[in-house]
């Protein structure tokens, strides 16, 4: 099962305040990726523990009354699907999709290993009144890194639920060291483990009580659009 608070198109419109605790996301799983309120930073949950990239590039621990608006998470059951060398980030996923053979599911897949180039971002912390997503995709501070180990996570989503989601890929990274991580925008996997676990079940919990989201209009917000451009590489 796949647990997931909030979606992707409330932080279109810029409803970013934190609507769970980091302690409560921790009840329904133990490895996940989401943001912080604001968007403050770029968080990885690996083995139970939370960690956070923020715009200064120091990975963090994060504290269990951290406030997030939207986040994945799931108990890691994952099966071991291959090893690849030598292969970047685009082609590496359109791999991993066809051998799941599943471009209508819900899966998670780790990629554990040795990244010859790594190139990551943090959203800067946004303050109250929130902009809109699309007006801080620019705000976001890059991170490179060459000959890097660590474990890259994400989230693929099916095209039909692009908005609750984005479709696709949806990575985040650690390295071991915590030298570096982030939100994904371009990898070359030098060498690595790939391992991948199939949700048949998506269970999507809504911030009911959050007054801002009961009473917005999205039929007003071009939801698609600004989704696909915030998650893209916009400093190419």
């Amino acid at each position: 099962m796949l647990y997931q608070h909030g979606t992707l198109a409330l932080l279109v419109p810029g409803l970013l305040e934190g609507t769970t605790t980091m302690g409560e996301l921790l009840t329904h799983g133990d490895t996940g990726i989401g943001t912080g309120e604001g968007l403050d930073g770029e968080i990885i949950v690996l083995d139970g523990h939370a960690w956070k990239v923020g715009r200064t590039g120091v990975v963090e621990a994060v504290p269990d009354d951290l406030t997030l608006p939207f986040a994945n998470i799931h108990r890691a059951a994952f099966q071991y699907q291959c090893e690849r060398r030598d292969i970047g980030l685009e082609e590496l996923n359109r791999r991993i999709v066809e051998a799941n053979g599943r471009a209508n599911t819900f899966f998670s897949v780790i990629v554990r290993g040795t990244f010859s180039f790594i190139k990551t971002r943090a959203v800067i912390k946004q303050q109250a009144p929130y902009p809109t997503l699309e007006e801080v995709a620019d705000r976001q501070a890059i991170f490179l890194g060459h000959d890097v180990r660590g474990t890259m996570l994400g989230y693929f989503s099916p095209v039909m639920f692009h908005g609750a989601a984005v479709a696709g890929f949806h990575e985040h990274f650690l390295a071991d060291d915590h030298s570096i991580g982030g939100h994904v925008l371009d990898a070359v996997l030098e060498r690595g483990e790939i391992l991948s676990q199939v949700f048949d079940t998506l269970v999507t919990h809504l911030p009911v009580d959050n007054p801002d989201y009961r009473n917005h209009d999205f039929s007003r917000d071009n939801i698609a659009e600004a989704i696909t451009n915030a998650e893209g590489d916009t400093a190419k």
